[in-house]
C-alpha cells in the first residue's frame, strides 16, 4: 500500500474537487445553451452521456498534449518527438513539421531491440522479402508459416515449458485466453493491481472473481480458504477449478511479484497459478528468463505462463506457455488463434532473432551484456532518484520506476517541463491508476548510456524542485551527481 502524506492527500482532493466543481458549473450552462441549438438526431439517446464523458471533457482534454505524443523515429535511447500546437485550448492538437530530439524514458525498449540491430534487422528484412508483411489469414487457415512453428518452439524452450502458442497482440493474449480456460462454476482470484487485459478477460469468462490485496500472500490464503469453504454462490458446490492470477513485474508499480510465497499458497489449496510476465520476461533474470529465474522458482510450479513480445524483444504479440495438453486445447478453442490474423512473419523473425541474441546463439556475448546493462542502469537510476528525495515505487532490478506526482496540476507540469529540456517521460493518471495516485512512469533501457542517465537525473531533479514532487529529504551529498558526471567524462 502507498501511504499518501496527509497534506498531499488533502491538496489533491481539493484540486480534483475544484476541477469537478468548475466542470459541473460549465456543464450546467452547456445544457442551457443546448436547449436552443438544433440537432438532426431527434429521438435518439446521446451516444456520449454527460457523466460518462465528463472526465474526458473537463479534465483530460486540458492536458491531452501530455499524452499520445507522435514520434518520427525508432523508439531507441533517443528519439524524435513531433511538436504539436492547439488553437482551441487543447480540444484538438495539430502536428507541425518540427521535431525535438528527446531522451526516451517512456518506451518499453528494455533490451534495446526496438532499434536497428546488427543481427536481428538483416534477418527481419530478409523475412519481409520472403513472406511479406502479413499472412492475411488466421492460423488455422493459411496463416501458419514455418516461422510460426519455429517461434513457438523457441518460446517454449526459452521459458522452459513443454509447449507454447503465440498471438499477434499482447493484450488479446490475456483477454481472449481467460474466457476459454474459465467459465461458470470456476473461480478466478486476481491481484488487485493486475493489468486491464486480465480484468477484462476475467469479466468476459463468466467465472466468479475475487480479488486479494496487492502482492500479499497471507491475504491470498485468507481469500482462498474462505472461498473453498463457501463454494459456488447459492449452490455451495465445490468450484470446478481455481486460478490465481499475478504479474511478474507490475507495470504501474515496478514491483516484483512475491512468486515463491504465492506458489506455496496455491499448492497448499490445489489452485492453478497464472503468471503474466509481460514486463519481466527478457528483462530480469541472469539469462533473461523472467521472475522465475530471478527468484529461483521452478517453471514447472507455474501452470500457465503468459508474456508479451512488445517489451524486451522489440516486436509485437504475446504467448501462452504450459503443458502440451493445455496448448493443444487452446489451439482448438481459442478465438484469437482460430479467427484472428496470425502474427506478422517479420515480427516473428524479430522475436526469434532477439531470443537467439539473448541466449548467445548469435555467436556473441551481446545478450549477456544487454542483461547486465539493464540491471545496472535500473538499479543506478532508482538509487539516484531516491537519494534526491523522490518517492519511487518498485524493487531493485525492475526497469519500471514510477515517480509519484499525486496532484493533478503536477501531471502536466512535470511532463511539459521535462519535454522543454528534451527528456520525454510518460505520466499516468486515472483511470490507469487510482484517482489520488498519479505518477510519472520511467522505463529504463539497456541502450541508455551512463551519460544519458545522468542527464535525465539532472533534468528530473530540476523539474522536481520546480514542480514540488520531492516528498522526502534528499541525501546530504549535494555534489554526488556532478562528481559522477565528472568521473564519467
Amino acid at each position: 500500500m502507498i501511504a499518501i502524506p496527509y497534506l498531499t492527500a488533502l491538496t489533491t482532493y481539493f484540486s480534483y474537487g475544484l476541477l469537478f466543481a468548475f466542470g459541473q458549473f460549465r456543464d450546467f450552462f452547456r445544457k442551457i445553451i443546448d436547449r436552443f441549438t438544433t440537432t438532426t438526431l431527434h429521438g435518439y439517446a446521446p451516444i456520449c452521456l454527460g457523466l460518462e464523458d465528463f472526465y474526458i471533457r473537463r479534465l483530460y482534454l486540458r492536458i491531452q498534449d501530455c499524452f499520445g505524443r507522435p514520434i518520427s523515429s525508432a523508439p531507441d535511447a533517443w528519439f524524435d518527438v513531433v511538436e504539436r500546437y492547439s488553437n482551441d485550448n487543447n480540444k484538438t492538437l495539430k502536428r507541425t513539421t518540427k521535431i525535438s530530439r528527446c531522451l526516451n524514458l517512456g518506451s518499453y525498449n528494455y533490451l534495446g531491440f526496438a532499434a536497428a540491430d546488427e543481427y536481428c534487422t538483416p534477418r527481419v528484412v530478409e523475412t519481409l522479402e520472403k513472406y511479406s508483411p502479413s499472412t492475411c489469414s488466421s492460423r488455422v487457415d493459411g496463416g501458419t508459416t514455418l516461422l510460426h512453428n519455429e517461434l513457438e518452439e523457441c518460446v517454449a524452450n526459452f521459458v522452459q515449458k513443454p509447449a507454447a502458442i503465440v498471438f499477434g497482440m499482447g493484450y488479446v493474449t490475456n483477454s481472449a485466453i481467460l474466457p476459454v480456460l474459465m467459465g461458470k462454476g470456476s473461480l478466478i482470484i486476481s491481484d488487485s493491481l493486475n493489468h486491464n487485459s486480465i480484468v477484462n478477460g476475467a469479466r468476459g469468462s463468466g467465472a466468479t472473481i475475487r480479488v486479494f490485496q496487492h502482492n500479499t500472500p497471507p491475504h491470498l490464503e485468507e481469500v482462498l480458504r474462505e472461498q473453498i469453504a463457501e463454494g459456488q454462490p447459492r449452490t455451495h458446490r465445490p468450484w470446478k477449478k481455481i486460478v490465481v492470477i499475478v504479474e511478474g513485474i507490475y507495470s504501474m508499480e515496478g514491483e516484483l511479484c512475491k512468486l515463491p510465497e504465492i506458489i506455496a499458497v496455491c499448492k497448499k489449496y490445489k489452485a492453478y497459478t497464472y503468471l503474466d510476465e509481460a514486463h519481466s520476461i527478457g528483462a530480469v533474470g541472469k539469462t533473461g528468463r523472467g521472475v522465475c529465474e530471478l527468484l529461483g522458482v521452478d517453471t514447472a510450479d507455474v501452470d500457465i505462463m503468459m508474456g508479451t513480445f512488445t517489451k524486451s524483444f522489440g516486436s509485437c504479440g504475446g504467448y501462452i506457455a504450459g503443458s502440451k495438453e493445455l496448448i493443444k486445447y487452446l489451439k482448438y478453442t481459442c478465438p484469437a488463434h482460430l479467427y484472428a490474423t496470425s502474427i506478422s512473419p517479420p515480427a516473428a523473425q524479430q522475436i526469434i532473432s532477439s531470443i537467439q541474441v539473448i541466449l548467445g546463439e548469435d555467436g556473441s556475448n551481446r545478450g549477456a551484456q544487454k542483461l547486465s546493462q539493464i540491471r545496472e542502469n535500473s538499479n543506478f537510476f532508482r538509487s539516484e532518484l531516491q537519494k534526491m528525495g523522490f518517492e519511487v515505487l518498485g524493487d531493485n532490478d525492475s526497469p519500471v520506476m514510477p515517480i509519484m506526482l499525486y496532484n493533478p496540476a503536477k501531471i502536466p507540469a512535470f511532463s511539459r517541463e521535462c519535454l522543454k529540456q528534451n527528456v520525454a517521460v510518460v505520466t499516468v493518471a486515472f483511470p490507469a491508476t487510482p484517482l489520488l495516485l498519479a505518477r510519472a512512469r520511467i522505463c529504463i533501457s539497456a541502450s541508455h548510456s551512463r551519460e544519458d542517465l545522468i542527464k535525465a537525473l539532472k533534468v528530473i531533479s530540476s523539474v522536481g524542485d520546480l514542480v514540488g514532487i520531492k516528498y522526502f529529504p534528499a541525501e546530504p551529498q549535494k555534489q554526488q551527481l556532478e562528481g559522477k558526471a565528472a568521473k564519467f567524462d
